[in-house]
């Protein structure tokens, strides 16, 4: 979709430095070549140069006018997402992209468009109808190049439906239709823990907590008032970089300072956390936050030693005592990059059931629903191997005895900040008594355990005195 007028504006802004949007089967084939999806195996040095690498989704796509700049373009389940943001300061020289506006609000549509396209991407049928519609959904997300409601899935997909919309003047754009019947609130807290663990002295382990909270209120009114509280247990650790949906009314100043990127100190704001906000129709996610915890859920150490044609490999786990034991799933995956599928397996597992995938390069060690008393658990073994082949996992980063043992878990009714909501502190100014569901779980992200005896990729922060 094309916007005139937008681009009008661009070439107000940019003047002699401005570069035009080419035909879209222009603009397709030179992005398709920027993002190495055609002529890959040719070294073109402004694309493929050392010097330019590129670590986001914001390219410059050169077409025969000029190099346009900023084109966000990711690529998602078999489908290129793209959309050229609007720059309302001089080009020349760039700014940076934090200062520019234009890009979290066309990543916030495309997000949209992925949650709206993604479900159907099995069912091609379904996905090319989906596909069909957007451009009538699209007139009512952004009509004028603007983004007003990048939830696409709660949008009506037809012109009729647009016309029969109430048109309130105290409703939000946000809230696309009103909801009739009992009332209900459901909150979900969501933390995710990202870890590497190296089990070395030289070396910090790193850890870190993502938290969001997901959202889903059915109340009657055009723009219903509901208040949210965030508590934390005593001397739990604070949430930091908080970041609240635009639908929440007013924040204390305090609760958006405090930042990861800075030492903690006493007068760190550490809750309640209040969101009053008039809340959409579809679920969202009120807010997002990470924090600082002091242990990770689970301490690791791998170990794996090359011993001529064999690798023996050792596995320790300890649950922290201050997590709730009970999992609906924990595994552990030990992948061997490089190698050729596993030939020979001994082993000796103190808990739960070792597999071996059917392409025979990971072991997938299942621990279960529980660890057990002690909170310990251990894998031992010595692993052979045969002929590699094409098929078998290859890493550039994984070779040699560097390997990594990552953990998938999650626990029901669980945050590892302690964070959770106060049923009672809802407040919704509407009638009727609402059902108030709140419910929590941690999930495991990226979670990394390195061979000790190895050199392993390192990312840490150097403590200063």
């Amino acid at each position: 979709r094309r916007y005139p007028t937008v681009e009008i504006r661009a070439e107000t802004f940019n003047a002699s430095t401005h570069v035009p949007v080419p035909s879209d089967s222009a603009f397709l084939k030179a992005l398709l070549f920027e993002l190495r999806f055609v002529d890959d195996h040719i070294f073109v040095e402004h694309r493929d140069t050392c010097t330019r690498i590129n670590h986001s989704s914001v390219y410059s796509v050169r077409t025969e006018g000029g190099d346009l700049w900023p084109v966000l373009a990711f690529q998602k389940s078999g489908l290129i997402y793209a959309c050229l943001p609007l720059v309302e300061e001089t080009l020349e020289p760039r700014p940076p992209l934090l200062t520019v506006s234009g890009l979290s609000q066309g990543l916030a549509l495309l997000l949209g468009i992925v949650d709206y396209i993604s479900p159907s991407r099995k069912n091609e049928a379904e996905m090319t109808a989906k596909i069909g519609q957007l451009r009538n959904l699209l007139i009512q997300a952004c009509p004028l190049g603007t983004p007003l409601n990048t939830n696409i899935r709660s949008l009506n997909s037809s012109f009729d439906d647009i016309q029969e919309m109430p048109t309130d003047e105290n409703q939000p754009a946000w809230r696309s239709n009103t909801y009739k019947g009992k009332p209900q609130v459901n909150v979900c807290i969501t933390e995710k823990v990202k870890c590497m663990q190296y089990d070395k002295r030289d070396v910090v382990d790193m850890w870190q907590v993502y938290g969001a909270v997901n959202c889903k209120c059915d109340i009657e009114g055009s723009a219903p008032n509901v208040t949210l509280s965030l508590n934390l247990p005593t001397n739990g650790p604070p949430l930091q970089d908080i970041v609240v949906h635009h639908c929440v009314t007013s924040v204390d100043p305090a609760m958006l300072m405090s930042s990861s990127a800075e030492p903690l100190d006493d007068s760190v704001y550490s809750g309640p956390y209040k969101f009053p906000f008039i809340p959409p129709s579809d679920s969202f996610n009120l807010c997002y936050y990470t924090s600082q915890v002091p242990v990770p859920p689970i301490l690791g150490c791998y170990q794996l030693i090359e011993e001529g044609s064999q690798l023996k490999i050792t596995v320790n786990l300890k649950l922290h005592e201050s997590i709730k034991n009970s999992f609906e799933y924990c595994e552990a995956r030990i992948p061997f990059f490089n190698r050729g599928p596993i030939a020979q397996l001994e082993y000796k597992v103190s808990y739960g059931q070792l597999d071996l995938s059917r392409e025979k390069s990971l072991l997938v060690w299942i621990i279960g629903q529980k660890f057990p008393k002690s909170l310990e658990v251990s894998l031992t073994g010595t692993v052979s191997f045969g002929t590699a082949g094409k098929e078998h996992p290859t890493d550039y980063v994984c070779t040699g005895n560097t390997a990594y043992v990552k953990l998938y878990f999650r626990i029901p009714d669980f945050t590892l900040t302690g964070c959770y909501v106060d049923q009672h502190s809802i407040q919704i100014f509407a009638p009727g008594k609402p059902k108030i569901t709140a419910s929590g779980e941690l999930i495991s992200s990226d979670y990394y355990i390195w061979n000790s005896k190895a050199p392993a990729p390192m990312l840490y922060k150097t403590l200063l005195d």
